[in-house]
């Protein structure tokens, strides 16, 4: 059900608060010290009337869930190196070959798996993580209880096969043993025939054979099974307007609140519209697309732009956030490539997304340790870490950091979001 606060607006009131955000929203954005506002402030006040109550995606933060790592004897179907990376002959990642950036902190894990590094600055061997292992998924979703984090957005890549839904099947039980929500993501990446696949493997595989769908822990949003497609607009994806539109209304014609992760730019690509306008909400990708400050704070022209559009199309609206990025392992480029300015830019577009009156963000992601973009707890410092190989940790900036800092500052940005504390531009979180 829609709540009634926005429909009940006259066409009139419609037309004069999107005129006061393009006066407000084409201020130009200064750049200022890393706990200044943007130039343009108070968006709140015009924008906030979200279409939809809350529920379990509409004033919650929602984090990406890959579950996408793997290692050789970890009694998975794949059995191999997976998302780590191998050395030649698909043995153990070893320095040289690796496809990620940020090590984690493995301390909490039963189960670990042997590397090709040296040991750690501590003198610790260097193990990592399997997310086929159970006790994994369970710590994961540990850690969303108790650092407030609602909803985990599973990702699932092409269809079905053995280790996805293996994976599918351990989100579902750790969600439910720690009360948090999850929801299938579909990540069209690469997914020639996902018009087709996408439905198929959504009614015989995720709703009729693992019963996702059934669990108490899947989320719903207006009384609907939360479903996202990622990739729409987006730069090298497949398919166009016309096969989103065909699936998004598929979607709905089950019985889905439907979200489309898209690009930044996405009110830009007019023939793309009718998709995007078919949803029931919209998540712009911003990880990458800006990478200091002042690149965030003029991004929240875009959120409020973006938001006033949902509303006057009736539409919800979910700000993306992101710590930082690099991939210097897997694809080249500067190692800490996005800095993440030790917290400082993350709350930056946290409170961005507050001022704004945005109640709902996704932070990508919780485990993307290969492009380091993972709030899940990481190495501090070089004692953490293989002595024989870069690998990004969380001192980078000259600021020494817990392992556990990005899970409490996401925890004290959503309170922000939600409107559980106040708006403030300089982040209330301990660095230890």
């Amino acid at each position: 059900m829609k709540t009634s606060s926005f429909r009940n607006l006259t066409s009139m009131n419609c037309l004069a608060l999107l005129l006061l955000l393009s006066v407000s929203c084409t201020k130009k954005m200064t750049q200022e010290p890393d706990t200044a506002r943007p130039a343009s402030v108070h968006q709140a006040s015009l924008a906030a009337f979200p279409v939809s109550p809350v529920g379990d995606v509409v004033g919650k933060l929602v984090v990406g869930y890959q579950g996408w790592f793997a290692c050789k004897n970890d009694s998975s179907p794949r059995n191999s190196w997976v998302h780590w990376g191998s050395s030649p002959g698909g043995n153990a990642p070893s320095p040289g070959y690796q496809t990620f950036e940020l090590w984690p902190d493995t301390r909490e894990y039963t189960t670990t798996f042997a590397t090709g590094y040296a040991n750690l600055g501590n003198g610790q061997p260097a193990k990592l993580f399997s997310s086929w292992t159970r006790q994994t998924v369970n710590t994961h979703f540990r850690w969303m209880q108790e650092y407030g984090i609602d909803c985990a957005a599973m990702q699932r890549f092409g269809k079905s096969d053995a280790q996805k839904d293996g994976i599918a099947q351990r989100v579902r039980d750790a969600a439910q043993a720690y009360n948090r929500k999850f929801y299938v993501m579909y990540d069209i990446s690469g997914w020639t025939n996902f018009q087709a696949e996408i439905k198929t493997d959504w009614t015989n595989v995720i709703v009729n054979t693992l019963h996702l769908t059934s669990s108490p822990a899947y989320a719903k949003q207006n009384g609907k099974p939360v479903i996202c497609i990622w990739g729409p607009g987006v730069s090298g994806r497949p398919g166009n307007v016309t096969s989103w539109l065909d699936v998004i209304n598929y979607f709905k014609s089950q019985g889905c609140y439907v979200i489309v992760g898209g690009p930044r730019d996405w009110r830009g690509q007019t023939a793309n519209l009718p998709a995007f306008d078919a949803c029931n909400m919209i998540m712009p990708w911003a990880t990458g697309t800006f990478s200091n400050i002042a690149g965030a704070n003029n991004y929240a022209s875009v959120v409020a732009a973006d938001f006033a559009y949902c509303n006057a199309h009736n539409i919800d609206y979910q700000a993306e956030a992101f710590p930082g990025f690099a991939w210097s392992n897997w694809k080249g480029g500067a190692p800490n490539q996005i800095p993440r300015l030790h917290g400082d830019f993350m709350w930056q577009q946290f409170a961005n997304i507050r001022n704004a009156g945005v109640p709902s963000v996704y932070v990508g992601m919780f485990d993307e340790y290969d492009e380091a973009t993972a709030i899940a707890k990481a190495a501090e410092n070089a004692s953490m870490k293989p002595t024989n190989q870069y690998l990004l940790s969380l001192d980078a900036d000259g600021v020494a950091v817990s392992a556990d800092f990005y899970l409490r500052l996401t925890r004290d940005g959503a309170k922000m979001i939600k409107g559980q504390t106040g708006l403030v531009w300089s982040h209330p979180t301990s660095h230890q």
